[in-house]
């Protein structure tokens, strides 16, 4: 079974008409939504066609240099939406180097585990596999580290008192840091949780969706959704560990002591 239906311009135009709906009740409601529904509209479309474009040529030309640049490039634009996404960030290059290099690492890991030794394609870099599976598993990791940056960040300067008065009480860093430490994993975490509890009874996943559309069979279609949801969760976790456990040792240093000046001011008290 390998039918599917070809889908045209119009069917496209067809569907964004519902974004026109949407954005005639902002304005009727003055949610003062609709420009920021446009530009993400025309955003995604202008995105995904470039990327559709980039992929058919990487397809073709099958080259390991190109895929790794390609790589390479989404995880950059990755990693500055996790620092764009914080509230408080750390100063200098740690805010954007930090959730960078640790969704890079743990994306990149669990990716070249998967296709040396679970999908088995020849060669193990090709880019058909390669850069879809690194991509999702990127775009989830990239949510739980932002999410677990922020709320760490966040809860550090409002907490900062307590967690000093337990470091002058002997804790160490870590044990004064640690109720913090364990909301910020949570936020990092519950995403990815939530997602698998959800899957397959409440909605299915758009990668499964696509395959059995495509004339997948659903059984075989199963069996990658389930892959890349376990492959998901391991990346997520990971990064989220990295992560978070990096920030700690960055806002606190070897005398146990708290450093709130490496921390930039709230966006909304910048300026």
């Amino acid at each position: 079974m390998n039918d599917y239906i070809a889908l045209t311009y119009f069917d496209l135009m067809l569907a964004a008409s519902f974004l026109l709906i949407n954005g005639a009740l902002s304005m009727g409601l003055k949610l003062g939504l609709e420009r920021k529904l446009a530009i993400a509209a025309v955003r995604m479309t202008v995105q995904l066609v470039l990327v559709g474009l980039l992929l058919k040529s990487l397809f073709s030309i099958l080259s390991p240099w190109l895929t790794l640049l390609v790589a390479i490039a989404m995880g950059m634009f990755a990693g500055r939406e996790i620092w764009a996404r914080q509230n408080r960030r750390l100063r200098g290059i740690w805010g954007f180097g930090l959730g960078t290099g640790a969704m890079s690492f743990a994306g990149a890991s669990v990716t070249l585990i998967a296709l040396v030794t679970m999908i088995g394609s020849e060669p193990w870099w090709t880019p058909r596999f390669a850069l879809p599976m690194f991509g999702m598993i990127l775009g989830n990791a990239m949510t739980g580290i932002s999410l677990a940056q922020d709320s760490l960040h966040t809860s550090v300067v409002r907490e900062c008192t307590a967690i000093e008065a337990k470091i002058l009480l002997g804790a160490d860093r870590w044990q004064a840091l640690f109720p913090v430490v364990r909301q910020a994993l949570r936020s990092g975490f519950i995403p990815t949780i939530n997602g698998m509890a959800a899957t397959g009874i409440v909605f299915l996943p758009g990668m499964m969706t696509g395959q059995i559309l495509s004339g997948v069979d659903p059984n075989e279609a199963v069996k990658y959704q389930l892959l890349i949801t376990f492959l998901i969760a391991g990346a997520t976790g990971l990064g989220v560990l990295l992560a978070t456990f990096g920030s700690v040792w960055r806002l606190s240093d070897d005398r146990h002591r708290l450093r709130l000046d490496r921390l930039s001011k709230a966006k909304e008290d910048d300026g």
